[in-house]
């Protein structure tokens, strides 16, 4: 639970600071443009993570309550260990984008079943 704070801290200050801050060109090669404002497709209560392995790279929108997910969270500690916490801009996660889908559809699948009896087997279409 404590890991959990300290990253949704870490998010929320990179989208503050990516919000109110124009890009410092002093430290690129090249010009590289920042957004400073949050996309459109990133409502509030939700976060942009990009996820790459290797050439793969795919983003996602993705509800704050992801960060709740045993799984996801796996994949944080992950990034934390291959990026550290400098990696700057949007949130990167080091799986292939097929494996975040999975991660994402089956915590869906899990919140999308109310009835405790309720199998998430039942939702890939295997009868237990």
């Amino acid at each position: 639970m404590v890991m959990l704070r300290v990253v949704i801290r870490k998010l929320q200050m990179g989208l503050s600071v990516l919000a109110t801050r124009g890009p410092d060109h002093s430290k690129f090669d090249e010009e590289v443009e920042v957004p400073s404002v949050v996309p459109d497709d990133v409502k509030e209560g939700h976060f942009a993570v990009f996820a790459v392995k290797g050439t793969e790279r795919k983003r996602f929108v993705v509800e704050l309550e992801y960060l709740s997910s045993p799984a996801f969270l796996r994949l944080l500690e992950q990034a934390k260990e291959e990026y550290g916490f400098r990696q700057k801009g949007a949130l990167s996660v080091p799986c292939r984008p097929e494996d975040l889908q999975k991660i994402l559809q089956d915590k869906m699948a899990t919140r999308a079943c109310a009835d405790p009896k309720c199998s998430l087997h039942y939702h890939r279409g295997v009868i237990n």
